[in-house]
Protein backbone atom coordinates (compact mmCIF):
# COMPACT_ATOMS: atom_id res chain seq x y z
CA UNK A 1 0.00 0.00 0.00
CA UNK A 2 1.49 3.62 -0.88
CA UNK A 3 0.94 6.57 1.53
CA UNK A 4 -1.16 8.13 -0.65
CA UNK A 5 -3.39 5.53 -1.02
CA UNK A 6 -3.76 5.00 2.66
CA UNK A 7 -4.33 8.76 3.09
CA UNK A 8 -7.12 8.10 0.43
CA UNK A 9 -8.92 5.22 2.64
CA UNK A 10 -8.77 7.10 5.65
CA UNK A 11 -9.92 10.17 4.01
CA UNK A 12 -13.06 8.27 2.57
CA UNK A 13 -14.18 6.87 6.01
CA UNK A 14 -17.00 4.54 4.34
CA UNK A 15 -16.00 1.16 5.28
CA UNK A 16 -15.72 -0.53 8.35
CA UNK A 17 -12.12 -1.51 9.60
CA UNK A 18 -11.06 -5.36 9.42
CA UNK A 19 -9.82 -6.07 12.89
CA UNK A 20 -9.15 -9.39 11.83
CA UNK A 21 -6.65 -8.59 8.93
CA UNK A 22 -3.72 -8.86 10.98
CA UNK A 23 -4.46 -12.33 12.44
CA UNK A 24 -5.66 -13.92 9.36
CA UNK A 25 -2.90 -12.67 7.16
CA UNK A 26 -0.43 -14.26 9.83
CA UNK A 27 -2.70 -17.79 10.37
CA UNK A 28 -2.04 -17.61 6.25
CA UNK A 29 1.40 -16.97 6.27
CA UNK A 30 2.34 -19.47 8.97
CA UNK A 31 0.13 -22.12 7.85
CA UNK A 32 1.51 -21.79 4.02
CA UNK A 33 4.86 -21.92 5.75
CA UNK A 34 5.36 -24.66 8.11
CA UNK A 35 3.68 -26.45 5.43
CA UNK A 36 6.43 -25.47 3.18
CA UNK A 37 9.16 -26.33 5.27
CA UNK A 38 7.91 -29.59 6.45
CA UNK A 39 7.77 -30.63 2.50
CA UNK A 40 10.68 -28.93 1.90
CA UNK A 41 12.77 -30.75 4.90
CA UNK A 42 11.12 -34.28 3.67
CA UNK A 43 11.98 -34.01 -0.13
CA UNK A 44 15.63 -32.82 0.91
CA UNK A 45 16.47 -34.33 4.08
CA UNK A 46 14.09 -36.83 5.08
CA UNK A 47 12.31 -37.58 8.47
CA UNK A 48 14.82 -39.38 10.91
CA UNK A 49 13.82 -42.79 10.96
CA UNK A 50 14.05 -43.25 14.61
CA UNK A 51 11.40 -40.38 15.07
CA UNK A 52 8.11 -42.65 16.49
CA UNK A 53 11.34 -44.04 19.33
CA UNK A 54 12.75 -40.68 20.09
CA UNK A 55 9.36 -38.74 20.11
CA UNK A 56 8.72 -40.97 23.56
CA UNK A 57 12.04 -39.45 25.62
CA UNK A 58 11.91 -35.56 26.99
CA UNK A 59 15.15 -34.86 25.11
CA UNK A 60 13.52 -34.43 21.96
CA UNK A 61 10.60 -32.47 23.55
CA UNK A 62 13.62 -30.20 25.00
CA UNK A 63 14.94 -30.09 21.41
CA UNK A 64 11.22 -28.79 19.91
CA UNK A 65 10.84 -26.66 23.03
CA UNK A 66 13.42 -23.73 22.18
CA UNK A 67 12.06 -23.25 18.50
CA UNK A 68 8.19 -24.38 19.93
CA UNK A 69 8.89 -21.29 22.24
CA UNK A 70 10.43 -18.69 20.27
CA UNK A 71 7.98 -18.63 17.16
CA UNK A 72 4.95 -17.61 19.47
CA UNK A 73 7.61 -15.24 20.61
CA UNK A 74 8.35 -13.74 17.30
CA UNK A 75 4.66 -13.78 16.24
CA UNK A 76 3.56 -11.58 18.80
CA UNK A 77 6.64 -9.50 18.24
CA UNK A 78 5.82 -9.72 14.11
CA UNK A 79 2.33 -8.63 14.82
CA UNK A 80 3.33 -5.70 17.03
CA UNK A 81 6.12 -4.64 14.69
CA UNK A 82 3.06 -4.75 11.94
CA UNK A 83 1.17 -1.95 13.41
CA UNK A 84 2.51 1.64 12.75
CA UNK A 85 4.34 3.20 15.57
CA UNK A 86 4.27 0.50 17.20
CA UNK A 87 7.54 -1.57 19.19
CA UNK A 88 8.43 -5.07 20.22
CA UNK A 89 7.81 -3.80 23.85
CA UNK A 90 8.58 -6.25 26.28
CA UNK A 91 8.55 -9.15 23.66
CA UNK A 92 11.81 -8.56 23.10
CA UNK A 93 12.99 -9.32 26.52
CA UNK A 94 10.98 -12.54 26.70
CA UNK A 95 12.69 -13.44 23.64
CA UNK A 96 16.12 -13.80 25.69
CA UNK A 97 13.91 -16.41 28.03
CA UNK A 98 15.02 -19.85 26.06
CA UNK A 99 17.93 -18.57 25.25
CA UNK A 100 19.34 -18.27 28.86
CA UNK A 101 17.45 -21.60 29.64
CA UNK A 102 18.64 -23.54 26.48
CA UNK A 103 22.51 -21.90 27.31
CA UNK A 104 21.81 -22.77 30.78
CA UNK A 105 20.86 -26.55 30.27
CA UNK A 106 24.00 -26.72 27.71
CA UNK A 107 26.13 -25.65 30.81
CA UNK A 108 25.11 -28.21 32.99
CA UNK A 109 25.23 -30.76 30.54
CA UNK A 110 29.22 -29.63 29.46
CA UNK A 111 30.08 -29.52 33.62
CA UNK A 112 29.10 -33.28 33.65
CA UNK A 113 31.63 -34.50 31.08
CA UNK A 114 35.08 -34.47 30.70
CA UNK A 115 36.61 -31.36 29.23
CA UNK A 116 37.92 -33.98 25.91
CA UNK A 117 33.89 -34.63 25.40
CA UNK A 118 32.90 -31.41 25.26
CA UNK A 119 33.55 -30.09 21.39
CA UNK A 120 31.88 -33.21 20.60
CA UNK A 121 28.60 -32.04 22.44
CA UNK A 122 28.98 -28.14 21.31
CA UNK A 123 29.97 -29.66 17.51
CA UNK A 124 27.71 -32.95 17.08
CA UNK A 125 27.92 -34.33 14.00
CA UNK A 126 26.30 -32.11 11.71
CA UNK A 127 27.21 -28.89 12.66
CA UNK A 128 28.38 -28.04 9.24
CA UNK A 129 25.33 -28.08 7.41
CA UNK A 130 22.84 -27.60 10.36
CA UNK A 131 22.19 -23.37 10.62
CA UNK A 132 22.48 -23.81 6.52
CA UNK A 133 19.82 -26.49 6.15
CA UNK A 134 17.86 -24.00 8.83
CA UNK A 135 18.36 -21.20 7.09
CA UNK A 136 16.94 -23.41 3.30
CA UNK A 137 14.07 -24.64 5.20
CA UNK A 138 12.84 -21.37 6.10
CA UNK A 139 12.82 -19.73 2.71
CA UNK A 140 9.12 -20.84 2.37
CA UNK A 141 7.76 -19.61 5.50
CA UNK A 142 10.08 -16.06 4.67
CA UNK A 143 8.46 -15.38 1.80
CA UNK A 144 5.18 -16.41 3.39
CA UNK A 145 5.77 -13.68 6.60
CA UNK A 146 6.65 -10.89 4.25
CA UNK A 147 4.16 -11.19 2.05
CA UNK A 148 1.77 -11.05 5.27
CA UNK A 149 3.59 -7.79 6.14
CA UNK A 150 3.92 -6.41 3.25
CA UNK A 151 -0.19 -6.31 3.78
CA UNK A 152 -0.24 -4.31 6.74
CA UNK A 153 1.38 -1.03 7.85
CA UNK A 154 4.63 -1.47 9.56
CA UNK A 155 6.63 2.11 10.26
CA UNK A 156 10.08 0.26 11.81
CA UNK A 157 10.80 -1.59 8.76
CA UNK A 158 14.07 -2.92 9.94
CA UNK A 159 12.94 -4.20 13.21
CA UNK A 160 9.81 -5.75 11.40
CA UNK A 161 11.82 -7.59 9.27
CA UNK A 162 14.27 -8.98 11.73
CA UNK A 163 11.01 -10.30 13.81
CA UNK A 164 9.70 -11.94 10.39
CA UNK A 165 13.03 -13.68 9.75
CA UNK A 166 13.40 -15.00 12.88
CA UNK A 167 9.56 -16.43 13.04
CA UNK A 168 10.97 -18.10 9.84
CA UNK A 169 13.94 -19.20 11.36
CA UNK A 170 12.00 -20.33 14.32
CA UNK A 171 9.36 -22.21 12.07
CA UNK A 172 12.22 -23.83 10.21
CA UNK A 173 13.74 -25.14 12.81
CA UNK A 174 10.16 -27.07 14.24
CA UNK A 175 10.28 -28.93 10.85
CA UNK A 176 14.30 -29.65 10.68
CA UNK A 177 13.92 -31.16 14.57
CA UNK A 178 11.75 -34.25 12.69
CA UNK A 179 15.07 -34.85 10.74
CA UNK A 180 18.38 -33.59 12.83
CA UNK A 181 19.59 -36.95 14.72
CA UNK A 182 21.60 -34.18 17.21
CA UNK A 183 20.51 -34.30 20.63
CA UNK A 184 23.00 -32.67 22.69
CA UNK A 185 21.60 -29.24 24.31
CA UNK A 186 25.15 -27.64 23.66
CA UNK A 187 24.45 -28.33 20.40
CA UNK A 188 21.14 -26.77 19.87
CA UNK A 189 22.20 -23.50 21.72
CA UNK A 190 24.80 -22.64 19.33
CA UNK A 191 24.05 -24.10 15.73
CA UNK A 192 19.98 -24.14 16.17
CA UNK A 193 20.46 -20.34 17.18
CA UNK A 194 23.16 -19.35 14.53
CA UNK A 195 20.44 -21.28 12.06
CA UNK A 196 17.92 -19.22 13.43
CA UNK A 197 20.09 -16.14 13.51
CA UNK A 198 20.34 -16.14 9.38
CA UNK A 199 16.99 -15.56 8.21
CA UNK A 200 16.78 -12.94 10.74
CA UNK A 201 19.79 -11.34 9.72
CA UNK A 202 18.51 -11.23 6.02
CA UNK A 203 14.78 -10.30 7.58
CA UNK A 204 16.52 -6.75 8.98
CA UNK A 205 18.93 -5.96 6.25
CA UNK A 206 15.45 -6.49 3.26
CA UNK A 207 12.61 -4.64 5.63
CA UNK A 208 13.68 -1.43 4.68
CA UNK A 209 13.49 -2.32 1.00
CA UNK A 210 10.36 -5.49 0.87
CA UNK A 211 8.01 -3.59 3.84
CA UNK A 212 8.55 0.09 2.45
CA UNK A 213 4.98 1.63 1.81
Amino acid sequence: MKTNELIDLLSAGESAVDRHALSRRFAIALLGGALGALLLMAALFGVRPDLADVARTPLFWAKVALPGSLAPIALWLSSRLARPGVNGGVAWVLLGLPLLLVWGGGALELAGVSAEARAGLILGKTWRTCPLNIALLSVPAFIAVFWALRGLAPTRLRLAGAAGGLLAGATATLAYCLHCPEMGIPFWGVWYLLGMLLPTLLGAALGPRLLRW
